[in-house]
């Protein structure tokens, strides 16, 4: 029996006896003795070693660590196998591509010359036609060049049919040449002259826009224009934006054309606060031209109603209320005591083509202006009769220091209008 043997049977006696007399108390161990041969039976296994708990501890401990050393170095193994396979694939794409590689870069050198050009191009092909008549023709003379060394002949014939095919080319392809260029330059000129268009289409745009922002509707000036009320309403009139200061004189002149029967209305007035009668031209009814200042009333010796244009200037003056009358540049009539003493009260309104019976409004429609007025003009002075008829027979014109006749001044409303008119023109004069 050897020592494998003895081993085997101390364990076999030690598992009997731990059955037979139970389990070693805790900290206890056994050991087995080898028997030597001839003997009869196993010696009494020695007392069980006592081991202390701090070192029981500590193999626990080490044992518990190299399981875990273990199971981590088996999981780093796994990812390192994935790794390797993954670059095993990879290596063996980049070794397949490879080897496609050259065949590709051949094919690709050998097709560049294959790439299509656009078949329309005409100089493209002209030029690509001769170049290749031209190499041919070198290599006839060059074949030429040979034969006459060597003593053969070469027909002329084919090389003057080469020449002569390559100077129609070169004819055909400067014909082409021409003709690009001269389409070019018609282009050229086409876009020149809708760019010029274009630029004096915006600069007539930007001057009407600035035409309009002066107030001017596209009047030749800010004073040719005239103000029509067709119709006997009270809802027609003219307002001049402008007021009056205090005055203790004024003329007003004006050109009126009218045909209204009976009587021509109302051309103009001024109402203040507490007066609305401060200035009044009237004709209504039948009565005649009537000047009113604060309520006051002067008939005056003017007759407008022919359907004719007419200047006519009205002056006044608060010292003895002495008034004068003109039409067309003659002095027509005079007269005093018209509200003597009586200044003229400022920042009133004023009126065109109807009568107010409160400032600004509350109109009367058989008291409405029905015509057209022109160059309606206030002064804070009497004018001298020279300046009057120099007005009237267009060989002067003064704008009036307090109210000037100007487009962006005059308001429409209700249907009235404004429209071009040229001071002195002969239809001014026509019936």
């Amino acid at each position: 029996m050897n020592s494998f043997q003895l081993g085997v049977i101390c364990l076999y006696a030690l598992a009997f006896g731990r059955l037979a007399y139970g389990q070693a108390e805790k900290g206890e161990r056994f050991l087995c003795t080898v028997i030597p041969i001839g003997s009869d039976s196993c010696p009494v296994p020695p007392e069980p070693l006592q081991t202390s708990s701090a070192q029981e501890e500590e193999l626990r401990n080490t044992v518990m660590q190299l399981r875990e050393t273990i199971l981590q170095q088996k999981e780093t193994i796994v990812n390192h196998l994935g790794t390797i396979k993954e670059l095993t694939s990879k290596l063996t794409l980049c070794e397949s591509a490879s080897d496609d590689s050259g065949s590709w870069r051949k094919i690709k050198q050998d097709t560049m010359d294959d790439v299509p050009r656009d078949p329309n191009d005409t100089v493209y092909n002209l030029g690509k036609t001769m170049q290749t008549l031209k190499d041919r023709l070198e290599n006839l003379e060059q074949q030429q060049m040979r034969a006459n060394v060597s003593g053969a002949s070469f027909p002329n014939e084919l090389r003057d049919l080469l020449q002569s095919r390559l100077g129609d080319l070169e004819s055909q392809l400067l014909k082409k040449v021409n003709e690009l260029e001269e389409e070019k330059s018609q282009l050229y000129n086409e876009t020149t002259a809708h760019r010029q268009q274009t630029e004096n289409t915006l600069s007539a745009l930007m001057n009407r826009i600035k035409e309009l922002e002066k107030g001017n509707n596209g009047f030749r000036s800010p004073e040719n224009f005239k103000l029509s009320l067709p119709l006997r309403t009270n809802y027609l009139f003219g307002r001049v934006k402008k007021s009056l200061p205090e005055m203790y004189a004024f003329t007003v002149c004006m050109w009126l054309k009218s045909s209204s029967s009976p009587g021509i209305g109302t051309p103009f007035s001024y109402g203040v606060p507490g007066q609305a009668n401060e200035i009044v031209l009237i004709e209504w009814g039948n009565n005649p031209i009537e000047l009113l200042i604060n309520d006051k009333v002067a008939r005056l010796p003017l007759s407008v109603n022919d359907g004719r244009w007419h200047h006519i200037c009205i002056t006044w003056t608060t010292r003895d209320g002495l008034w004068e009358a003109y039409q067309d540049g003659q002095r027509v009539g005079t007269g005093e005591n018209l509200a003597p003493w009586h200044p003229i009260k400022p920042d009133g309104v004023i009126i065109l083509g109807q009568e107010q019976d409160i400032v600004g409004g509350r109109f009367d429609a058989t008291q409405a202006f029905v015509g057209e007025l022109s160059h309606f003009n206030i002064w804070d002075r009497v004018l001298r009769p020279q300046d009057v008829l120099g007005m009237a027979n267009c060989t002067s014109y003064m704008p009036g220091n307090m109210v000037a006749w100007v487009d962006s001044d005059v308001e429409v409303f209700g249907g009235a209008t404004k429209s071009p008119a040229e001071l002195c023109e002969d239809r001014l004069f026509s019936s």
